[in-house]
């Protein structure tokens, strides 16, 4: 029997980080393999019919600003390996009890005469930023290092390095633009009294203006498809139902590249990392989980705030008092009885994803990680307070709790979608101080539990890439 093929580089996961740092090596030459699991690529961009026939629903991601915003995904050729983006007139609306709704659009003038005496508020607060963006977004969708316009970022660190509570007080007096603001925030899934939660509500707020929040056409799992299928055109190689249990076990490599958290490292690597920094990896934290809904539909979701049929995205949970107190309840081990919910709605633009006439739906909210509670009656009852009769147009559902998330993808432990708490002690130094790199030549991580975190765009494996060629791969 012949000796195993060998290669420059081996990338253990399939998703968006994992198949960045693989194409990025191809690029610059290198043979890579990439090892999955699961029968299908894709890691958090997957998609499929969880319902009913002819149903297509994405089993993680969704709305996809930070794809569009991503400088790797621009400076590669996925819109000829099939990936194409639907843009919703608006990225997203927040509605109110009282049937009206803040509305973010691409126009930041548009967008705040929905906000009505925080109008200039929000442009004085916004139209600098989103203007900056092409400077700001290496800076922020990337490792800590010295800024190319430090200016530009200054001024945004100036707004973004605080709490949301803090800037949305100081900023606005009525409840639309703090409620909006609250919202788009509450994807840290932190307490909106924390540091740099504000930062958070501002670069979605700034992608939102500048790139939009798109979806892709056919689901999530497109982007997967096209990130592999230009993966493979450079040469590079990708195999499924390849459940790695240990480094030693992978043909022979220069490098292993490990698309996974701390958590599975350890399990996967442990025995050649140095007790300290096992130590390191095993303190790492893990944030709060989401609970998942998918709905097969016999129409639209029926909003009372008309302006939410023209958004990808809608986020319930009324002011920025209810959003607050809803996201203090993860991190104190309780479930709120008023969830912040994120609904996608992509069937409304996206007509490949339900059959004729019929829709699909796509919400989560956050629970304490590892959570067994059934948060799925109160999720409902929130779309139903803005959206009477929703429950009567549901011809299917489909209930994924934090245990169900982490069974379709091991990197989401206990149901953190985001690969590790992202406070200010994790944000930017993670999992440790090396970041990309560990201790072990030749073993790198390069999942989202590295900067910058959570979502798909695929920097941080191809950031990681990029710390094993200058370090001699």
């Amino acid at each position: 029997m012949g000796q195993p093929r060998s290669y420059d580089a081996i990338v253990i996961g399939s998703g968006p980080n994992g198949l960045a740092a693989a194409i990025e090596l191809a690029r610059a030459g290198r043979s890579v393999l990439v090892c999955e699991a699961e029968e299908t690529i894709g890691g958090g961009a997957r998609s499929a019919e969880l319902t009913l026939p002819g149903f297509v629903h994405d089993i993680c991601s969704a709305i996809h600003p930070l794809a569009v915003a991503s400088p790797f995904f621009r400076m590669i050729p996925l819109e000829r390996h099939g990936l194409e983006w639907i843009h919703p007139p608006a990225p997203l609306a927040h509605p109110f009890d009282d049937g009206t709704a803040a509305v973010l659009e691409r126009s930041i003038k548009r967008t705040s005469e929905t906000l009505g005496g925080d109008a200039e508020a929000y442009r004085k607060l916004m139209q600098p930023l989103a203007a900056s963006w092409e400077q700001l977004e290496s800076a922020l969708l990337g490792p800590v290092r010295w800024p190319r316009h430090p200016v530009a970022l200054a001024r945004f660190g100036v707004r973004a390095l605080r709490s949301a509570r803090g800037l949305a007080e100081r900023l606005f007096k009525g409840e639309s633009a703090r409620g909006l603001f609250a919202g788009l925030a509450a994807h840290s899934m932190l307490p909106l009294e924390q540091m740099v939660t504000a930062a958070f509500g501002l670069v979605l707020g700034i992608t939102g203006h500048r790139v939009g929040w798109p979806v892709p056409l056919g689901g999530a799992q497109r982007i997967a498809d096209a990130l592999a299928s230009y993966l493979r055109s450079l040469g590079g190689e990708i195999v499924t139902r390849m459940r790695v249990k240990t480094i030693d076990e992978l043909p022979p490599s220069r490098a292993v590249l490990c698309d996974v958290t701390p958590r599975q490292l350890l399990r996967l690597a442990g025995h050649r990392l140095p007790n300290s920094y096992r130590r390191k990896l095993a303190r790492y934290r893990y944030g709060p989980a989401a609970f998942k809904m998918d709905w097969a539909l016999d129409g639209p979701i029926p909003w009372k705030a008309a302006e939410c049929a023209d958004a990808g995205t809608v986020h319930l949970g009324g002011t920025f008092e209810e959003i607050a107190a809803s996201e203090r309840t993860s991190l104190k081990a309780q479930h709120s009885e008023k969830p912040y919910v994120l609904v996608a709605q992509p069937s409304l633009f996206d007509p490949t994803r339900a059959p004729a006439g019929k829709h699909t739906a796509w919400a989560y909210c956050h629970v304490p990680n590892g959570s067994t509670f059934d948060m799925s009656e109160r999720i409902e009852k929130q779309i139903e307070r803005f959206a009477p009769g929703f429950r009567g147009r549901v011809l299917a559902r489909r209930v994924t709790p934090p245990a169900g998330l982490e069974e379709h993808n091991a990197n989401l432990v206990g149901g953190d979608i985001n690969g590790g708490a992202q406070d200010i002690r994790q944000l930017f130094l993670r999992p440790t101080a090396r970041l990309y790199s560990t201790p072990a030549k030749g073993l790198y991580i390069c999942s989202s539990s590295t900067p910058p975190g959570g979502g798909v765009h695929g920097m941080c494996g191809y950031f990681s890439a990029r710390a094993a060629l200058r370090e001699g791969l």
